[in-house]
């Protein structure tokens, strides 16, 4: 056998029993590298790693946190739309209607100045100069599950 620069190796000098004092019968449990070719491995530092791991932990949890508040606020608005419905739904039944409404169509809530409600299919714009009612409340569309999506909110005066 040769070594790479030339020089030839005795195999009959090499002393076994000397050598067995260098080598291990595991040497992947070795907390360094075992051979001259060996990756490189150093002791991590378990403090680092898992503050590290604690950090990553603490930003995914607060991004969902905020997703999840996020969802909680929408869910406010649309019961809190829906609570509008409804009110606004009740206040048309309880008016007094000369008319079928329909499904669809949009229709105008006014507060006579009598305090009593009226709907009716002529809109605010439609009256002339004066509006002959105390106030313009909503604008409405009857859905077909019977309840009434307000599309625009009056005002709360009478427009003189």
């Amino acid at each position: 056998m040769s070594k790479p620069g030339g020089k030839k190796i005795n195999v009959e000098q090499i002393d076994l029993e000397r050598m067995k004092e260098f080598v291990t019968e595991n040497p992947g449990i070795l907390p360094y590298a075992h051979q001259s070719g060996s990756a490189l491995v150093k002791p991590e530092d378990v403090g680092k790693v898992k503050g590290r791991a604690v950090a990553a932990m603490h930003s995914q949890t607060d991004m969902q946190m905020t997703q999840i508040y996020k969802q909680m606020e929408l869910l406010a608005q649309q019961a809190a739309m829906l609570k509008k419905r409804v009110e606004v739904s009740e206040r048309i039944y309880q008016t007094q209607m000369s008319f079928e409404p329909l499904i669809n169509h949009i229709y105008y809530l006014y507060e006579r100045k009598d305090g009593q409600d009226m709907l009716s299919m002529v809109a605010p714009n439609e009256w002339g100069r004066k509006l002959p009612f105390n106030r313009y409340v909503a604008k409405v569309k009857l859905l077909a599950d019977h309840t009434w999506e307000i599309l625009e909110e009056g005002s709360t005066e009478s427009e003189a």
